[in-house]
């Protein structure tokens, strides 16, 4: 049955997951949006996690025909894929003394709100730049999907949103290019995902014809839209400050990532009959000084139709 976290929540009865559930879905749109088809069993005694799907990679077609001749055949073109669930997140250790000293945050509570901080960011990594044929623990994102693919969109030159001159002087490019982009998509996409420079220029573009409004999540933060279209910035590297979606350092160029979330689209997967995050608060209660914490996440995302998603180059923004 497929899942949102904020689904998950509902099912979830011990307070303190509960509330990392919470902090997983306000820190990042993207947890708090996509769905999670949580299908996977494990097998093979907790060897296998493995998701299969099919991926449909070109569109049916239609023509005319003439009296007493026949249509040219032509059948749809899909690929299996299979995508392994991941084992992610981070551990703590505080010393009991520590954790009792109390002050103006809560050590363990300090502790875990960071590694929830972590954990989210490395999702955001990892739905974009995963290649398990370069970690073996990671899942495959959108980049390697994407690539070389029919919504990977390259114009002939970099259109340039560097400075306000070059966005005055080239906005209106851009936008005809950014819809002709979506148009390759299979449908109006979720969301558009971006770095912090990209996320700055789009809205000066949309400010500047109109198509820019602002709408309020469920935690009243404000999200930015263009045409109606959330426009999310996916942040930065776990433990770093370099963003999820590099800015070429030589062209000052970057990348724009669309996606339609469904699952007929682009989701995520989790295990069947369990929460996508749990957590494990040090026990203070046993012997020993130094307790461990954890937070952990199951979890994997698919992209069943080529066409749910599609990547904008050569944006140059610095």
């Amino acid at each position: 049955m497929p899942v949102t976290l904020a689904e998950a929540k509902k099912n979830v009865q011990d307070a303190l997951t509960l509330g990392v559930i919470d902090e997983f879905r306000k820190s990042n749109w993207l947890l708090n949006n996509i769905t999670f088809d949580d299908a996977v069993s494990p097998t093979g005694g907790g060897a296998t996690l493995t998701y299969g799907y099919t991926r449909l990679v070109t569109q049916p077609t239609a023509a005319f025909r003439a009296i007493n001749t026949e249509y040219a055949p032509q059948e749809v073109t899909k690929q299996r894929y299979t995508v392994d669930l991941k084992v992610f997140g981070g551990s703590f250790e505080i010393d009991r003394v520590i954790a009792g000293m109390g002050g103006i945050i809560n050590e363990v509570t300090l502790q875990m709100q960071q590694k929830i901080k972590a954990a989210q960011a490395l999702f955001n990594d990892t739905v974009i730049n995963g290649d398990s044929a370069v970690d073996v623990n990671a899942f495959d994102g959108l980049e390697k999907a994407l690539t070389g693919s029919s919504t990977e969109f390259i114009p002939g030159e970099a259109i340039d949103l560097s400075t306000s001159d070059a966005i005055d002087a080239n906005y209106k490019k851009f936008l005809d290019l950014m819809d002709e982009f979506l148009a390759l998509l299979d449908g109006r996409p979720s969301a558009l995902l971006m770095n912090s420079k990209l996320w700055a220029k789009i809205r000066a573009c949309a400010r500047r014809s109109s198509a820019y409004t602002e709408t309020k999540d469920e935690f009243g933060r404000n999200v930015s839209t263009y045409d109606g279209i959330p426009l999310i910035d996916v942040g930065e590297k776990p433990g770093s400050n370099n963003p999820v979606i590099p800015v070429n350092g030589t062209t000052g160029e970057t990348s724009l990532y669309a996606v339609r979330l469904g699952l007929d689209g682009f989701h995520g997967v989790s295990m069947a009959g369990q929460p996508p995050v749990r957590t494990w608060l040090p026990d203070f209660s046993t012997a020993g000084a130094v307790k461990k914490g954890e937070v952990e996440m199951v979890a994997a995302v698919a992209l069943k139709a080529t066409k749910a998603a599609g990547v904008f180059r050569k944006i140059k923004v610095a």
